[in-house]
Parts: structure tokens; C-alpha cells; sequence
């Protein structure tokens, strides 16, 4: 049968649900910095006001020039449509079950709670210095780690000069926690 008429399965967007789904334990939010969401959200309005139009205008360009079974605009237009389809569906689903919490609130606190920066020493001497963000914001080569991963768990709620162990892969980690950081809140 010819490819035109086979449709293509949902099955990225089912691994999108499914990740969605094991990443946000159950019953929480998905938490994300105003950073964060504003990011996703640029993503969004660049995909919907200017690639989606531009790949639509390509596509309609491609079709007019007659067969489409070997017109290569065409078909990969179509399929870089689909993916951005596929992208703002998946954006558009965190952007709902975002909750936007701005860690400015805890300026000054020794706590750590989302959005801290936090550093710490663990048995070895080796000091680190990580942020908690949300599950879309993390960068672990930068430092930035979700709020859902076990060493975050650990460390909230603790104070400078706490101790909090936790399961590492390797077994039982114990961590001091040197200093704690929040951004100062907007002036404006």
C-alpha cells in the first residue's frame, strides 16, 4: 500500500504520556521555575507563529508542483509537520499541568526547598553544588537537577550544618549541607 494512505501511529505521543506520567510522582504537581515555563513557552509560540507556518507554506509550495510520491519537499514538509505537531501537543500538555513556583520567595532561607541552590560535601570531601528545578528544566552537566531525583529528595527540607543520607546506586550516601541560595526577588 502507498505510504500516503497508511497513517502513522501515535505511539511517540503514548512514550510522551508514558514519560510524562513516570517522571511526575503521583498525586504531585509538575513543578517548574518561572524560567522554566517561560522557556517552554517561547518554544511553543516559535513553533506556532513561525516554523509551523513556514513548513505549511513549503508543503503548499510542493504539492502545487504535481506528483507528490517522489517530491522531496513534500514529504519531508509533511513529516517535519507531523513533528512539530507532535511537539506542540507534547509542549502544550506540560504548560497545563505546570505549577509555576517561584523559589525567590524563600530568598534568604537556609532551607532547602524547590529551587534552592545547594552545596554540599559528601563523605569523601567532594563538595557540589546542584539546583533543584523541575523535570523540564534539568541539566545535570549544569548543575541542575530535578526535584524528583533521590538526592533532591534528600536535601529538602534540610538546613545548613544537616546531614541527610540517601540510596545512591552505589549504596547509602550521607551529605552535608554547606550552603543554600535562593535568587533574590524581582525588583520590579
Amino acid at each position: 500500500m502507498n505510504k500516503a494512505f497508511v497513517k502513522e501511529s501515535d505511539h511517540d505521543d503514548d512514550e510522551e504520556a508514558a514519560a510524562l506520567a513516570l517522571a511526575i510522582p503521583p498525586g504531585s504537581k509538575n513543578y517548574i521555575t518561572p524560567a522554566g515555563y517561560q522557556r517552554i513557552k517561547d518554544e511553543l509560540l516559535q513553533l506556532i507563529d513561525v516554523e509551523r507556518p513556514e513548513v505549511v507554506r513549503i508543503v503548499h509550495w510542493a504539492a502545487s508542483n504535481g506528483d507528490r510520491s517522489e517530491n522531496g519537499d513534500y514529504i519531508y514538509g509533511k513529516r517535519r509537520l507531523r513533528e512539530i505537531d507532535r511537539r506542540i501537543r507534547f509542549l502544550t500538555k506540560r504548560m497545563d499541568l505546570a505549577a509555576v513556583v517561584d523559589p525567590s520567595v524563600h530568598h534568604g532561607s537556609d532551607q532547602v526547598f524547590f529551587g534552592a541552590t545547594v552545596t554540599y560535601c559528601n563523605q569523601t570531601g567532594e563538595e557540589r553544588t546542584i539546583t533543584i528545578v523541575g523535570i523540564d528544566e534539568l541539566d545535570p552537566l549544569k548543575g541542575k537537577i530535578s526535584w524528583v531525583a533521590p538526592v533532591a529528595r534528600a536535601l529538602t527540607k534540610a538546613r545548613v550544618g544537616d546531614v541527610v543520607s540517601f540510596q545512591a546506586p552505589h549504596g547509602l550516601e550521607e551529605l552535608e549541607i554547606l550552603e543554600v541560595h535562593y535568587p533574590a526577588p524581582d525588583a520590579g
